[in-house]
């Protein structure tokens, strides 16, 4: 049994940020869970019980696809408003760009200006 090999893969830094982002996510599910059933209870004060799941239409149960298609938008916005914009704002504040780095073949042709001009008599 190889057991360096072992504890390099186990080590490396990409096994423990998946790792770490797993258990993150597992736990903020069930934040966004919650969250998600008191807006619906919310929407089932102002506006009825906001579980479809018996609604029918040409005697097809779609009831069920409706309530989950509300949780799910309530879910996509609770993330996009509370992670993904907060994200996207600190990033923009901590992490500015630094200037845009040249690409390689213009990084190439002045070398080989900067080359010619250092021959004897290299005037361009």
């Amino acid at each position: 049994m190889n057991l360096k090999g072992f504890k390099e893969f186990v080590l490396k830094g990409n096994l423990v940020e998946l790792a770490v982002a797993f258990i993150m996510a597992t736990a903020f599910a069930k934040v966004v869970e919650t969250f998600t059933g008191v807006l619906l209870g919310f929407i089932g004060k102002i506006g009825g019980e906001p579980n479809f799941d018996s609604v029918e239409i040409a005697d097809v149960n779609v009831g069920l696809f409706l309530t989950a298609l509300v949780s799910f938008l309530i879910l996509a916005a609770v993330v996009f408003y509370f992670v993904v914009t907060p994200y996207n704002m600190a990033k923009e504040r901590f992490f500015q760009d630094g200037p845009a780095a040249k690409p390689d073949d213009i990084i190439l042709l002045e070398e080989i200006r900067d080359l010619l001009s250092q021959r004897p008599g290299g005037q361009l």
